[in-house]
């Protein structure tokens, strides 16, 4: 039976591929690397922030590019975004505060203007699956109306209730949110989703395209969110964007996306 097949699998996987362990502030400057390679912005239309404890969280200090990101410039704040030990973080990151209040699940928030859920952000269509790579995104909220700049609680409040217990929201005229039970996994779902609003995007120029049926899309993610998976891909993404590592990426052709 093909579910032998899928638990067999999954338990070498899980074999092969154990937690990392990385602590959050070195999780998270890996995860801002990934994100400038992938061509997020970045600023302060760019954030990201990973719990240190149920009181305080991490992010990338304000004025620091993804690109720039080490986990020496990464700030411990607390649930007022008064900083803890570093400097001042993203005023943009006061929603992530709803965020945690309500999904005790989520570890980890990455919320980015990436261009190509920027645009499908515009059009006022949600993401859709449309395609087995993005089957991990099944589910994508939608919030439909843009509630203003999110430097305020109302904003928080409007988000947090849209998101709901999806993983990841399309914020309308906005840009991608994506909650994870790891930095990996956030991440994880924050790469996917460009690629995904990218795919949907040239889909939709075509004036056609098939969604993925609901039984088997909710399969498919099940199946891709597994956290070896998760912590297999971001290594390799992590690989791939360190100046250190034995095949750094060139830079991303624009072009080509």
């Amino acid at each position: 039976m093909k579910q032998d097949f899928i638990d067999r699998v999954s338990r070498e996987m899980a074999a092969d591929f154990p937690s990392a362990d990385l602590p959050p502030r070195e999780a998270l400057a890996q995860a801002c690397r990934i994100l400038a390679r992938e061509g997020h912005e970045s600023g302060l239309a760019g954030q990201v922030t990973a719990l240190s404890d149920d009181k305080t969280w991490w992010t990338l200090q304000f004025g620091y590019g993804f690109d720039e990101a080490t986990p020496e410039r990464m700030v411990l704040v607390d649930g007022d975004l008064q900083p803890l030990s570093g400097g001042r973080p993203n005023p943009g990151v006061r929603f992530d505060v709803w965020i945690y209040r309500k999904r005790p699940d989520v570890k980890a928030i990455i919320h980015t203007h990436a261009p190509y859920a920027s645009a499908l952000a515009a059009t006022g269509q949600p993401l859709k699956t449309i395609h087995m790579d993005s089957a991990m995104l099944y589910g994508t909220a939608h919030l439909a109306d843009w509630p203003g700049v999110p430097v305020a609680d109302d904003e928080g409040r409007i988000i947090s209730g849209a998101l709901g217990s999806a993983k990841t929201i399309l914020l309308a005229n906005h840009g991608l949110l994506a909650a994870g039970s790891s930095v990996e996994e956030a991440t994880y779902l924050a790469v996917f989703f460009e690629r995904a609003a990218r795919m949907q995007l040239r889909a939709m120029a075509s004036a056609a395209y098939k969604e993925v049926k609901p039984r088997l899309a909710e399969q498919a993610r099940d199946f891709l969110l597994q956290p070896s998976i998760v912590r297999a891909t971001f290594a390799y993404w992590s690989r791939s964007t360190s100046t250190e590592g034995s095949r750094p990426m060139a830079p991303a052709d624009s072009s080509l996306r």
